[in-house]
């Protein structure tokens, strides 16, 4: 039950709720932490405001079930991080130490995950002693150390300071794909006799064998309640109220560009959400609200802040419809928006009401 969630009714709200189910995310790390090899730390990615959720929530309620090393993207939010969540926590900067971070990772005390010679030579000068991490371009290449480069990064006694070495997998959703084990090899010979910990799993890593858990796994969207974690719990909601509602005759449009015309009489809800609100234009005429379990289809272009709904499936005009929810998941609504859930939860606006609950 979400104690803070149930006392906002959306029947009674302006702004569209989006629910955010805080128990069903320490679930879900529960879940992976156990699936995780049992010598493995368990550590949460945060990064773009906690996939678009809010990460000073979600990494509170993390660390009361034992999360102790958090994942960012960016210095900058990593210390937004560090300035909401007290207690005995790393954080990870995934981008490294970038020119002007330096403040940052000192006042934060963060540690960033150096993926070239340019950083580290940065790091070194500007942060003597400072611990940091570096990350292995294992076949992905996007970020990361070549092997060249961390034979001469470990050639310096400052590489004593290094606290974690890590890689990132390119298919690991794809268990069968052959790209997975030549990482895992790669991994093995870049890390051979090195004594630093080692993380190469984030969520889809972790349903791999445990060959690929290491020291340290580094759970993301799985924690969110999506794919490629079949078994995650759903975490969030959002209920959009209807501004609006008429009957439009045979033959009349609804929205910009009369594209959407009406082959019958039918009812149409207005309501108040729209692309400024992260609900992609392309979901137009392609994806469904539901009100209860009857769903009822988006009809004509979606706007800035308006979505026209047909509902003459219902026998009533609602106060609300449901974008996602029990009937339909993030990953649900991706498919009609020819995406994955990441962007479904990272395109999220900032108008929602939030609202978050704990059991």
């Amino acid at each position: 039950m979400m104690r803070e969630a149930t006392m906002r009714d959306p029947r009674q709200e302006a702004s569209a709720i989006l629910k955010v189910d805080l128990t069903a995310i320490q679930q879900n790390w529960q879940s992976l932490d156990r699936l995780s090899s049992p010598d493995t730390e368990t550590a949460a990615v945060v990064k773009a405001d906690g996939y678009g959720l809010g990460a000073a929530e979600i990494a509170r309620c993390l660390y009361r079930v034992g999360t102790r090393s958090f994942f960012v993207a960016q210095a900058r939010e990593g210390a937004v991080l560090r300035d909401t969540l007290s207690g005995d926590f790393r954080i990870f900067v995934l981008n490294g130490h970038m020119r002007g971070d330096t403040e940052l990772i000192t006042t934060h005390q963060l540690i960033p995950l150096l993926n070239s010679t340019d950083q580290f030579a940065r790091h070194r000068q500007e942060l003597s002693g400072h611990p940091f991490g570096l990350q292995l371009n294992t076949g992905m290449n996007r970020l990361g150390l070549d092997p060249e480069e961390l034979s001469e990064i470990l050639s310096h006694e400052d590489a004593n300071r290094a606290v974690l070495v890590m890689s990132h997998l390119a298919c690991a959703d794809e268990p069968g794909h052959a790209m997975n084990a030549y990482q895992l090899k790669r991994f093995h010979e870049m890390t051979h006799g090195l004594t630093i910990p080692r993380s190469l799993a984030a969520t889809g890593g972790i349903l791999l064998e445990d060959a690929y858990h290491f020291s340290l796994t580094r759970p993301g969207i799985g924690l969110y309640g999506c794919l490629p974690f079949s078994e995650a719990r759903p975490v969030v909601t959002l209920d959009i109220p209807v501004i609006q509602t008429r009957t439009i005759a045979t033959g009349e449009s609804v929205g910009y560009g009369a594209q959407w015309k009406a082959s019958r009489p039918c009812r149409v809800a207005t309501i108040s959400a729209g692309y400024a609100d992260g609900i992609f234009r392309r979901l137009g005429d392609r994806a469904s609200l539901w009100y209860e379990q009857q769903e009822c289809p988006i009809v004509g272009r979606i706007s800035m802040d308006l979505i026209t709904v047909d509902i003459s499936s219902l026998n009533c005009d609602p106060p609300y419809l449901q974008l996602f929810g029990e009937q339909q998941s993030v990953d649900g609504l991706a498919v009609p928006a020819d995406t994955i859930g990441y962007e479904i939860l990272t395109s999220l606006g900032g108008r929602y009401n939030r609202a978050y609950g704990t059991a």
